[in-house]
């Protein structure tokens, strides 16, 4: 049985007014409910869409009625929820609301979110914190500091556009598959460079790593209500031996502690790859989300899966022959 946890998620930056405005400009239609926002999706060469309803609140019966109208009246083949809340692995609540999803018509869909992130408890001493890290971890801290990598918030243009070469960089050396270029540009102008223009605080951040005076590592970084979020970062293979990826994180945590927040989210969890494996070396606590859910609106909805099934196989086998672009 799980529990939610008392510290629960009530609101997160994808569901700010800021976001929605980013994805009104990148071409979604958004619709601002009284449970939250949710994005349109075109599905192209059809007169249909579905919709998104990422990191909202707890699913009720009057909620789920709603999208469900909602559906009808815009020709949503479906509605997809990853509601924001999350459980602890002791005891009971999770098995009711998935009861709910199941009597409403939910089904379990294709992530957009990982089911399970990180939290760093930014309550805690920076003694505790450190002494809570992998020897490891400590070790390549310090040798980053040893090196003399300095770490800064740069929200300059100058700042910005050295994280998108950085972002190319790493995409093309990795191999993923990324958010474009205009994506990020755009992203940033209504998640910092408006919200600064109006003397505001923004909600992305820009953490810089510099070595030789050279920006080697780029984050940016999300500040919304009381937690602060990692969702993008790039860095350079030309200096590697630095490691300034772990004074980056480790000085993301103070900057967080610095703001008075109280949770450092880490933006996801895949256990296995090299990234969740660098996160671990901070100590994190392991937080479980509700999962992905599809309420399914039209009997479209399966074909529309089998197709999309088709499509990823495709990406997949073209991945192998065509390098990921930014």
């Amino acid at each position: 049985m799980n529990k939610k946890i008392s510290k629960e998620i009530l609101s997160h930056p994808l569901q700010s007014k800021e976001w929605g405005e980013f994805r009104k400009a990148w071409g979604n239609k958004v619709v601002f409910t009284k449970y939250g926002l949710i994005t349109f999706h075109k599905i192209p060469f059809t007169k249909y869409s579905i919709g998104m309803f990422i990191k909202g609140p707890e699913p009720s019966q009057e909620m789920l009625t709603y999208l469900k109208k909602l559906a009808k009246e815009n020709n949503l083949i479906f509605i997809k929820l990853e509601p924001s809340i999350a459980f602890d692995d002791s005891s009971e609540g999770r098995e009711k609301i998935i009861e709910l999803l199941h009597k409403n018509g939910c089904v379990r869909g294709k992530t957009l979110f990982t089911p399970t992130t990180f939290w760093i408890d930014l309550d805690k001493s920076e003694e505790e914190l450190m002494k809570s890290f992998s020897g490891k971890t400590r070790y390549n801290i310090r040798l980053a500091q040893k090196h003399g990598v300095k770490i800064s918030e740069d929200n300059s243009d100058k700042a910005f556009k050295k994280y998108i070469q950085l972002t190319r960089e790493t995409v093309e050396r990795q191999g993923f598959y990324a958010h474009t270029e205009k994506y990020h540009r755009l992203m940033w102008k209504f998640l910092n460079e408006e919200l600064r223009a109006k003397n505001e605080q923004p909600i992305a951040r820009l953490l810089v790593a510099k070595y030789k005076g050279e920006i080697i590592t780029a984050w940016i970084l999300f500040v919304y209500k009381d937690f602060l979020y990692y969702p993008y970062g790039a860095s350079s293979d030309k200096y590697k031996q630095v490691m300034a990826n772990n004074l980056m994180m480790w000085e993301a945590i103070l900057f967080g502690k610095k703001l008075g927040l109280k949770t450092f989210d880490l933006w996801g969890r895949e256990p296995g790859k090299g990234f969740t494996k660098f996160k671990e070396g901070y100590y994190p606590k392991v937080i479980e989300f509700l999962g992905t859910w599809d309420l399914v609106t039209s009997l479209l909805y399966w074909p529309y899966k089998w197709a999309e099934k088709i499509r990823w196989n495709i990406l997949r086998a073209k991945s192998k022959f065509v390098k990921p672009g930014f």
